[in-house]
């Protein structure tokens, strides 16, 4: 912070002072207080710029003006400190400064700046027009004042302050960046493209200026002279990622998107653009699917460019990836995650996305070789415990598959991660309980026992689930559909079912589930309707909600469509002995 001129030379004279009476100072001066104030002046000042102790220069400066409440400077010092905390409190000792030394602009200026900082625009407005009197040739005191006539909607004599401005120091480019805006508010759209025709001229290797006058004729409809003064900014700086962008937004705003894709190709290709910028940038691209598709070969450039530059990054792996899962090479994808298992060093996130698409496309023996790779480098992480048990459970390994549930949940921390895996764990007894039965042998008083066992286990299991994760609508879906199943608790598979619905957006498995359990209490002609729902947006056709369809038909007496619902459910992979069972049963009633 500049010091007054009259206030540095008072302290080099008390330098001086103190020189000369040797280096042994005096335990316990005495001066006037006028001296004092000066020293605890300085003193403050040491504190502040050499030690940076701000509260024992504060401290300081209030002792002098103890000492001498008419020490201007230490008024000054204070407000300084205080104007971004305490804006108002800095504007009154900002005022007292300059009561006490009318003539010091550092102290109006300052009166004047903590008036703005308070919102007390009508106020500062006021000391600034007589701050331009005072001291004409400060090219600041013409911004501000400019600025407060625009906050006390006043543009034209905002304007017209610029305008003296420019007549007493030239044009300056942040005056004349205000005075454009201020033009193009007031719908004075010609003179603003003349101010920036007018920056051009004075500054024409400028690209930044050129940029301004193209978004001008741009905004006028002036496509070609917008377009030349692009190239222009180009060709004085072919590099400047400012000029592409504004560029590219003209031709976004024009939809013309291939030429538009063209500039980013551009940026991309630009160190200066950020990794970060780029990702983003791409991402906006590609969240419209159909944009997507027009422009696939465009896109494709941009992320294999990408790829290309950034090979070792994950932002630019990840990119290339979901591009490539986007267009339907999952393959690729995979290979390409596969490929940066090898790292150096590890990444779990590559393991993580290689093990998800092996699962969806069901290749357990490669799902059980990445997971073991993981647990290798990273035993701690539950996700792969877990993953682990899915595979192991998928190929019916059950006893392995909740011994890797077991693991994963002594490393979870959080309870809804626990919920999660209570649930798997369910899931699994359940299959356990299903499956119970050699598939040669029909089912004995010990596998009876036996299923009767695991059901417990998988219910209890859904208990410890919800009591952990309430609204896990998996969970709440699974467990009220195998109770009705059973024809166990089926008022409280009711609520779990109904909350599985409310907590979802009209998914069909969950309709069907709150429709079976209806089914299973009585409630037939409920059952009816929401099962109309889930047949409707089964995208899939799924077999077993038409059969289930079927059936409710069937107990509404209507036997035709229940049939034509059990053959559709036929055609799409059911059971054929067990549609067979349904249509005898129905010819006999």
């Amino acid at each position: 912070m500049r010091r007054p001129a009259a206030i540095s030379f008072v302290c080099a004279a008390f330098f001086l002072t103190v020189s000369a009476a040797g280096k042994s100072p005096s335990p316990a001066p005495v001066w006037a207080d006028s001296l004092r104030s000066v020293y605890l002046y300085t003193e403050g000042i040491k504190q502040h710029a050499i030690a940076g102790d701000s509260v024992r220069a504060r401290e300081l400066f209030a002792e002098a003006l103890r000492a001498d409440s008419a020490f201007a400077p230490a008024y000054y010092e204070l407000a300084v400190e205080r104007i971004d905390k305490a804006p108002a409190e800095a504007a009154e000792l900002a005022l007292r400064a300059h009561r006490i030394d009318t003539a010091n602009l550092w102290y109006h200026s300052l009166y004047g700046q903590a008036l703005v900082y308070s919102g007390q625009y009508g106020r500062a407005l006021g000391v600034f027009r007589d701050l331009r009197q005072a001291d004409p040739k400060n090219p600041d005191n013409y911004r501000i004042l400019a600025a407060l006539y625009e906050l006390s909607h006043q543009p034209f004599a905002a304007i017209a302050t610029l305008d003296s401005a420019e007549m007493r120091f030239g044009r300056i480019p942040v005056l004349s960046n205000m005075k454009r805006q201020l033009l193009l508010s007031t719908h004075q759209t010609d003179k603003a493209v003349a101010e920036a025709r007018a920056m051009v001229d004075a500054a024409p290797y400028d690209a930044a200026n050129r940029v301004v006058l193209a978004g001008l004729y741009a905004r006028t409809g002036k496509d070609s002279l917008a377009l030349a003064e692009y190239g222009k900014a180009l060709e004085a700086d072919s590099t400047s990622l400012a000029t592409l962008a504004a560029l590219s937004d003209y031709y976004n705003d024009r939809r013309d998107f291939r030429s538009m894709l063209a500039v980013t190709k551009r940026m991309f290709a630009l160190d200066a653009m950020p990794l970060e910028s780029k990702v983003a940038r791409f991402g906006q691209f590609t969240s419209d699917t159909r944009f997507y598709r027009e422009f696939y070969i465009q896109l494709n450039d941009l992320a294999s460019m990408l790829a290309i530059r950034y090979p070792r990054d994950k932002q630019a792996v990840e990119l290339y990836a979901r591009h490539l899962i986007a267009s339907g090479q999952l393959q690729q994808a995979l290979e390409l995650y596969k490929l940066h298992t090898h790292d150096t060093p590890p990444e779990e996130d590559y393991f993580t996305s290689v093990i998800d698409i092996e699962t969806y496309l069901r290749r357990p023996d490669s799902v059980e070789l990445y997971v073991g790779r993981a647990l290798t480098l990273f035993p701690d992480r539950p996700v792969f415990h877990i993953a682990k048990g899915n595979a192991l459970s998928y190929s019916k390994r059950y006893g392995p598959a909740l011994e890797a549930y077991r693991a994963s949940l002594r490393l979870a921390d959080t309870d809804s991660l626990r919920g999660v895996i209570w649930g798997l764990t369910g899931d699994t007894w359940h299959q356990m309980a299903v499956g119970s039965a050699p598939a040669d042998e029909s089912p004995t008083a010990r596998s009876a026992a036996a299923r009767r066992r695991a059901l417990d286990a998988c219910f209890r299991a859904y208990d410890r689930s919800l009591k952990l994760l309430p609204d896990n609508p998996l969970v709440l879906n699974n467990y009220a559909y195998f109770l009705a199943v059973e024809d166990r608790e089926l008022e409280k598979a009711l609520a779990m079912s109904s909350r599985a619905v409310a907590l979802t957006d009209n998914n069909p498995t969950y309709l069907d589930t709150h429709a079976w359990v209806l089914f299973r209490l009585g409630r037939t002609e409920e059952a009816r309707k929401i099962m109309q729902q889930a047949v409707a947006l089964d995208n899939r056709n799924s077999p077993e909600l038409l059969v289930h369809y079927g059936d409710i038909l069937d107990a509404l007496g209507e036997r035709f469509m229940a049939e034509t619902y059990w053959r559709k459910a036929l055609e799409k992979g059911y059971d054929a002995a067990a549609i067979a069972r349904r249509v005898e049963s129905a010819k006999k009633k």
